[in-house]
């Protein structure tokens, strides 16, 4: 029996081994507290397939609420996203009583997010005038449903920005990059794994459902951030002096805009993020329409891109992690996404699901690869106290080019179908992104010609 103890502790050491990202963990960061940091990414991935996926269903099909009236309620949690830069700049410089910096924020956007789902579910029935919630006004719904995703986008963009500043000031520097791919890999779990819960949950759809879905995911939002964030960052009691000079967000911003090359690597995450999502929104309609593929298979075809990703993330943390140079990554990203929108618009004429299923692999993976080269570049390359400013700055670009990206490229796509066959109306919007994506290496290149030389 004295070998069993020995024996468990041998496998645990193997498994530890061969689980993604095991090795960023440090003496001073150890797996299990990173494994537990990561927590509040699952949560933010699970408010992201609520908003964008599973809600997104609901209220054009079961809900009938207008495709235009939903598009803009899905869009309202981007007002936010331009608001990071200053949520982590606030975060860089906060003085808490408590002696936190990141905690309160992270705290707050908690509570943002169990807010907007607590009211969700109701304001949705009123908005789709479902059972005795038909009666309410009009502008009920309607002013429900907006303060609803509102609140949701608000506390996801302010927990995962303090977040990820947390996790830079926990991580030594040689280890941030394998642990940004931890981070991001736990988003996409998040997004799947929530995708699947939810789909399941609501497969017989009912008012009650509903409900006990949605606020259900408020519920394990506290429940996850509060386990995240539990003894994760140190109390300072220099950070609680009330006499301590305000630093001004303005010149902090001008400071950091300054840097060598800041804002040319911010003009690059912007161009690679639109190249990379304005397809988003039309893979499974391509899939559908031009290929004539069933529901269940465009449904795989999302979980192959989200599988791409994951992929390009483990790939990118690995190679990062031996101190390989960030933007020749995100470089990379680029070229591998050129062939594989090239192969998407090639199976089209050629009927190909092969050319489809791979080109939409490897579009996740370059995205990938280009997602974990330009935020690892961004903490590598933020001026000290300036973590948060620089990851809100990313954060704040990424999220409104993907936002933009994505109703531009159903609105591209529309208004090329009004002239011509559906076919080349999605040929176009994807030889758009292609076009894009040699924009942005073009962009990228003065970031990497002297390591070059």
């Amino acid at each position: 029996m004295s070998a069993s103890p020995k024996l468990s502790r041998s496998w645990l050491h193997v498994s530890l081994k061969f689980l993604p990202f095991a090795d960023a963990a440090t003496d001073t960061l150890p797996l299990s507290r990173l494994l537990r940091l990561s927590l509040f990414q699952i949560s933010v991935g699970m408010a992201l397939a609520m908003l964008i996926g599973t809600l997104n269903r609901v209220m054009i099909v079961e809900l009938k609420v207008p495709a235009a009236l939903v598009a803009v309620m899905i869009a309202l949690p981007l007002l936010f996203a331009p608001f990071r830069a200053l949520i982590g700049f606030r975060s860089d410089h906060h003085r808490s009583a408590l002696g936190w910096r990141r905690v309160p924020f992270i705290w707050m956007g908690t509570l943002l997010q169990f807010g907007g789902f607590a009211i969700m579910p109701f304001a949705l029935l009123v908005l789709g005038r479902m059972g005795q919630a038909a009666h309410a006004p009009d502008w009920v719904g309607h002013l429900g449903a907006g303060m609803a995703f509102l609140l949701v986008g608000a506390g996801m963009h302010t927990t995962q920005t303090a977040g990820l500043a947390l996790a830079t000031d926990l991580s030594p520097p040689e280890s941030r990059p394998k642990v940004v791919g931890l981070m991001y890999f736990m988003l996409l779990v998040g997004m799947i794994l929530s995708s699947l819960i939810f789909g399941v949950l609501l497969r017989d759809f009912s008012p009650g459902a509903l409900i006990r879905s949605i606020q259900g995911a408020a519920v394990l939002t506290l429940v996850l951030n509060i386990t995240a964030l539990w003894k994760q960052e140190a109390r300072t009691q220099r950070l609680g002096n009330p006499h301590e000079a305000d630093v001004d967000f303005v010149a902090a911003l001008k400071l950091f805009t300054q840097g060598e090359q800041a804002l040319r690597r911010l003009l690059a995450v912007g161009l690679g993020t639109v190249a990379f999502s304005m397809g988003d929104v039309l893979l499974e309609p391509f899939g559908g329409e031009i290929l004539h593929l069933a529901v269940s298979d465009t449904t795989l075809l999302t979980a192959l891109l989200a599988f791409g990703g994951l992929t390009g993330f483990a790939l990118a943390s690995n190679v990062l992690g031996r101190g390989a140079d960030p933007f020749r990554m995100a470089c990379g990203g680029v070229l591998v996404g050129v062939p594989a929108f090239t192969a998407v618009l090639m199976s089209a004429p050629q009927a190909s699901l092969l050319l489809f299923s791979l080109g939409t692999l490897f579009i996740g993976f370059g995205a990938g690869l280009f997602g974990h080269g330009t935020l690892t570049a961004t903490m590598n390359h933020a001026p000290p106290g300036q973590a948060g400013l620089a990851l809100g700055a990313w954060g704040a670009v990424q999220a409104t080019a993907a936002g933009l990206a994505m109703g531009l490229g159903g609105i591209i796509r529309d208004l090329m179908a009004l002239v011509v066959d559906s076919g080349t109306a999605y040929a176009f919007v994807y030889s758009l992104e292609v076009v894009l994506l040699l924009i942005t290496l073009y962009a990228m290149y003065p970031l990497i010609a002297k390591k070059v030389r």
